[in-house]
């Protein structure tokens, strides 16, 4: 039964990935994100990493796969035009996907696995702990600077996200707090007195 999970995670994980590149429509695309997500999670969990996957739901399904589609619906990007411009720059993007592939191949050809190096990257045991708590005393510990700079680099991809949304519309009345104080009673207020049958 963990065999078959374990494939069948793992194959949904590849194919949701897949699709996520070939797709054409960008919401499809966010949605085959989120199967990519969970997919990842349930592997996560059959690692034992019981934190890592409750983490990766609530935070990238439930917040930024959230945003992908609050990002894309609310930009109104015309995708046929993109389409139409993708064929002009194919060809040098296949190759720079030859380039990358033959890249990694050289790397991975000559790769040798080292022991010691492996022993000294590994992070501490800690026994008779939970998950969470050594999750946490490695990353605020060995790795606090890394987490720092990557919790600012979502800060700053937020605050782009939001000034790519942000429109400023002309046409409407918006409220003026500062004309609203100063304004002189004796100027907003007209008694009429209109006779019976006569209207303002």
């Amino acid at each position: 039964m963990i065999v078959f999970a374990f494939y069948l995670f793992g194959l949904s994980a590849v194919i949701a990935g897949f699709m996520v590149v070939i797709s054409r429509n960008p919401v499809h695309s966010v949605l085959w994100l989120i199967l990519a997500f969970l997919s990842a999670s349930g592997l996560f969990v059959m690692q034992g990493a019981e934190f890592v996957a409750m983490l990766l739901i609530i935070v990238y399904v439930g917040a930024v796969a959230v945003l992908f589609l609050f990002v894309v619906m609310m930009l109104d990007v015309d995708f046929a035009e993109l389409r139409g411009e993708l064929a002009g720059y194919l060809p040098l993007g296949l190759l720079i996907a030859v380039v990358m592939l033959a890249q990694l191949a050289f790397g991975f050809g000559v790769w040798e696995s080292s022991e010691t190096a492996a022993a000294a990257r590994a992070a501490p045991i800690i026994e008779n702990t939970l998950n969470t708590h050594a999750i946490g005393t490695v990353l605020y510990d060995r790795y606090l600077l890394p987490f720092q700079l990557a919790g600012l680099i979502l800060l700053v991809a937020m605050i782009g996200a939001i000034l790519l949304t942000l429109r400023h519309r002309r046409d409407i009345k918006r409220q003026d707090v500062l004309q609203q104080m100063w304004r002189d009673p004796a100027k907003a207020m007209r008694m009429t007195n209109p006779r019976p049958g006569e209207g303002l």
